[in-house]
């Protein structure tokens, strides 16, 4: 009896020793997370402040002259709609124009078309629209367009950077083109 209660224990212990053998922890691998940006929202109503400087050329045809520097202080508004990657919208913006070498200052008006990429918080853009130059001495209507770049720096405030150029074509009546350049830095509030 004691045999056979030994050889039962024995066959039980050796049947699950040697049932499946060993068998290695498994070890799960780390699963990437593919980085993806953040959902912002352009859409909306906007407007700020901007700050700029830039140059003149006058020409007359055959002959281009630098026409001086100039500081630019300025008010924006405008609406962008979000439609995932591009954003599209519209802009009105107003400079102050002080010359550095005349006395005196301009006005400039630029009413614009403006199509940006969302990149989440960074939204690079172009601008094409109609700028208004008026000072003392002229008054014209011309072509604008630039390009740009908004960031997001919270849900309500932006800043960003833009070039853009102005071109007025025989101003006043006369054979005087003026081309502007620009660079800006802007700041923005998000309604």
């Amino acid at each position: 009896m004691k045999t056979a209660f030994y050889a039962a224990a024995a066959s039980l212990v050796a049947g699950a020793s040697f049932a499946g053998g060993y068998v290695p922890p498994v070890v799960e691998q780390p699963v990437a997370v593919a980085q993806t940006r953040a959902d912002v929202d352009w859409t909306g109503f906007y407007a700020g402040l901007q700050y700029g400087q830039g140059s003149l050329d006058a020409s007359v045809p055959g002959v281009t002259v630098d026409a001086g520097d100039f500081d630019a202080l300025g008010l924006h508004a405008g609406y962008l709609r979000d439609f995932g990657q591009f954003v599209l919208g519209g802009e009105l913006d107003y400079n102050n124009v002080e010359h550095d070498d005349f006395d005196g200052s301009a006005d400039l008006w630029r009413l614009r078309a403006r199509a940006g990429y969302d990149m989440g918080k960074f939204q690079p853009y172009v601008t094409l629209g109609a700028a208004r130059l008026s000072g003392e001495d002229a008054k014209e209507t011309g072509l604008t367009y630039g390009i740009g770049a908004d960031f997001l720096l919270t849900d309500n405030f932006s800043a960003g950077l833009e070039y853009s150029h102005a071109d007025f074509s025989d101003v006043d009546g006369t054979n005087i083109d003026l081309d502007a350049d620009m660079v800006q830095i802007r700041a923005s509030y998000r309604f």
